[in-house]
């Protein structure tokens, strides 16, 4: 078993709230957020899966947490890429708990992790890119892992993604943070036509070295990218050919990465 820990500190490390327990705690937080809050994640066992709720409005995130994890409370340009919901009011509901065996092992989009953040934490999957248009949220690399699909027009949330700036050379790392089998890739391309372009054609570079080129078509709907299965720890999305069309705005709303976590035999 594992003890869990759940606090929420200040600015000045003053503790507001906290809970611990054995494979689970929860944690009610009578208060309202101000900036420079935390939430403080610490688990007695390292390199471990867990279902992770940061806010009611969220949802749970299933993550693999190779050390005690600080999530900061976003505010000001940093909050519109979430629901306005998100960490309002003076009343939140906080969990985690142990993942259990058959969730480890589920066949699903290992990608997904709505509690990412823009920086490095050991808290995976783990979105980063090489460009964020105008380093704004609304186009960070983390929206296009937060399970919002919604792809119809751009900026503030449901409609961030990841936007690259024009610049060609553009990529987006996922890592997983430990060893994934996975044969599938779906993406949710951004689709405010006539606002946007869209990539004609796009690579996935796999951390095994091997590498995958996918054609695609101008929709907003799903671009299912299939190919032979793979064992991997991290990939990116890259070498994006722009179709030719007056816009200059190709951008990524979702990727979703099917498989299964490897287990350690």
């Amino acid at each position: 078993m594992s003890k869990l820990t759940l606090q929420v500190i200040d600015k000045d490390g003053k503790i507001i709230a906290q809970s611990s327990g054995e494979d689970f705690t929860d944690l009610v937080v009578m208060h309202t957020y101000e900036e420079g809050d935390q939430i403080l994640l610490s688990s007695s066992e390292k390199n471990i899966h867990l279902n992770w709720q940061v806010d009611d409005a969220i949802g749970a995130a299933f993550v693999y947490v190779t050390d005690d994890v600080s999530y900061i409370i976003p505010f000001g340009e940093k909050r519109i890429s979430y629901s306005p919901k998100v960490f309002s009011g003076d009343r939140h509901y906080l969990y985690v708990e142990t993942a259990r065996p058959d969730e480890v092992s589920a066949y699903r989009n290992l990608a997904l992790n709505p509690a990412d953040q823009h920086r490095d934490v050991p808290c995976y999957p783990h979105a980063s890119a090489n460009v964020e248009t105008r380093g704004e949220a609304v186009f960070a690399a983390k929206n296009a892992i937060d399970g919002v699909r919604a792809n119809l027009s751009h900026g503030e949330w449901p409609y961030a993604s990841w936007g690259i700036n024009r610049q060609d050379d553009a990529a987006m790392t996922v890592d997983f943070g430990r060893r994934i089998k996975t044969d599938k890739i779906v993406l949710y391309t951004r689709a405010d036509f006539p606002h946007d372009n869209w990539w004609r054609e796009v690579s996935v570079d796999f951390s095994d070295g091997s590498s995958e080129t996918f054609s695609l078509e101008k929709s907003s709907r799903a671009h299912i990218l299939t190919f032979a299965a793979r064992e991997i720890t991290s990939l990116t999305f890259c070498r994006l050919i722009k179709a030719d069309d007056p816009s200059p705005f190709p951008a990524l709303s979702q990727i979703e990465v099917y498989g299964k976590v490897v287990i350690a035999k």
